[in-house]
């Protein structure tokens, strides 16, 4: 019988917990106040939605579970890192995260920027684990660094600084976002695709290709659930409260941020997530059943706006 949605999420997070804290140094290894900070901004919190991609593409295209979780805790602790670096002074300012009080407010602000430092390297320290086959490694690797560099999560942080108080176009907003948020989404995808076996001839241990068909799927699907989970995280923020959150709500109305909703409105913003994950749906189209994770997932992620 097939294991239901929640089962099924339940059980990824459980092995996302334990393999980022396998893959994370011990708190009380040298220096210990570092690495203490790094498991107090990565462990025990976050919706984990950049794991469970990870996992349900990997499924999909019959990746190992060793090597999924692997995969899974590298680009989480690169999401996590980008949220420490986020709360700094120099760029948000914000005072809690994930129900908690922010690195920085916890310890101290250079701290936090360590602790985001580390935890980009660590996540590629993961990413040459022996979970993951020696000839996979330079794919992920490099899938992982494009995504978070310049071109793809760094470069739209910077973008996103530089339009505070300006108006954007929907579609200048459109790119930012597929760079701040859609790259590191996208790369959740690939990675778990990359894990698997999709290229026809060749077995899991050596096969570093996703077949083309697949990895266009794959794309559009990331394409529009990427835009899709930035639509809502912009609904909720002015929708929802901090408890509910786990940080702070209406922070980028405050900081005069543009947002899908100062643009389009909240109920075309919400009509724009669904359509959103109608697109994602008939991009799994070709997976067949194989992807019904993939789908539950975009369900997951535009349902939060209502």
């Amino acid at each position: 019988m097939t294991q239901d949605f929640s089962g099924w999420m339940t059980a990824v997070l459980d092995r996302t917990e334990r393999a980022l804290d396998h893959y994370l140094p011990a708190a009380d290894r040298a220096p210990q106040r570092l690495h203490e900070a790094m498991r107090y901004a990565v462990l025990g919190g976050g919706k984990r939605v950049r794991p469970l991609l990870c996992h349900a593409a990997g499924e999909a295209l019959g990746a190992p579970v060793d090597a999924l979780d692997a995969a899974a805790a590298a680009v989480e602790m690169i999401h996590v890192y980008s949220l420490v670096h986020d709360d700094l002074p120099s760029m948000d300012n914000d005072a809690m995260r994930r129900g908690k009080p922010t690195v920085h407010v916890q310890y101290d602000d250079a701290t936090g920027l360590l602790v985001g430092d580390a935890l980009q390297s660590q996540a590629f320290v993961t990413l040459c684990a022996p979970a993951i086959p020696a000839a996979r490694r330079g794919a992920l690797v490099a899938e992982l660094a494009n995504a978070s560099g310049s071109i793809g999560m760094a470069g739209g942080q910077a973008i996103d600084l530089a339009s505070v108080g300006l108006k954007l176009s929907r579609e200048q907003l459109e790119t930012m976002h597929r760079l701040k948020t859609g790259a590191l989404l996208r790369a959740a995808v690939r990675l778990g695709a990359l894990c698997g076996g999709s290229a026809a001839g060749h077995d899991a241990a050596h096969a570093v290709a996703i077949a083309p068909a697949d990895q266009r799927a794959l794309d559009a699907y990331a394409d529009a659930i990427g835009l899709a989970f930035q639509v809502v995280d912009d609904i909720l923020d002015v929708t929802a409260d901090s408890a509910t959150l786990g940080k702070t709500a209406g922070k980028d109305a405050a900081a005069d941020k543009p947002t899908y909703v100062s643009i389009l409105g909240l109920e075309a913003s919400r009509e724009l997530a669904k359509s959103l994950r109608a697109d994602a749906h008939r991009a799994l189209e070709p997976f067949g059943a194989r992807a019904l994770r993939l789908t539950q997932l975009a369900d997951l992620v535009v349902e939060r706006a209502y």
